[in-house]
């Protein structure tokens, strides 16, 4: 019965949906203000609404540096537009 329903898991996949088709997240261009303790900063967007930003995984594995004045993309919460993660980098 097990190897059944390993198999089962392994025919339907993740249960998730591909990061493009996501609707619980919206995307901002911003600026970089101020680079802030504990890799936060502090992002205007392109609308002048100001979101504390942390950096993505993928950001923090490969070790991309932001700096002041930095272009990126961010993702934000529709609950909690205050809060958002850098996604990109331009």
């Amino acid at each position: 019965m097990a190897k059944n329903r390993r198999r089962d898991n392994q025919a339907h996949g993740s249960m998730t949906a591909p990061e493009d088709e996501r609707q619980d997240r919206l995307e901002f261009e911003g600026r970089v203000e101020e680079a802030m303790p504990g890799t936060l900063f502090r992002v205007k967007t392109t609308l002048g609404q100001t979101v504390v930003c942390t950096l993505s995984g993928k950001l923090r594995i490969n070790r991309i540096r932001l700096l002041p004045g930095d272009n990126v993309t961010i993702e934000v919460s529709p609950y909690d537009v205050t809060k958002g993660r850098v996604t990109w980098r331009h």
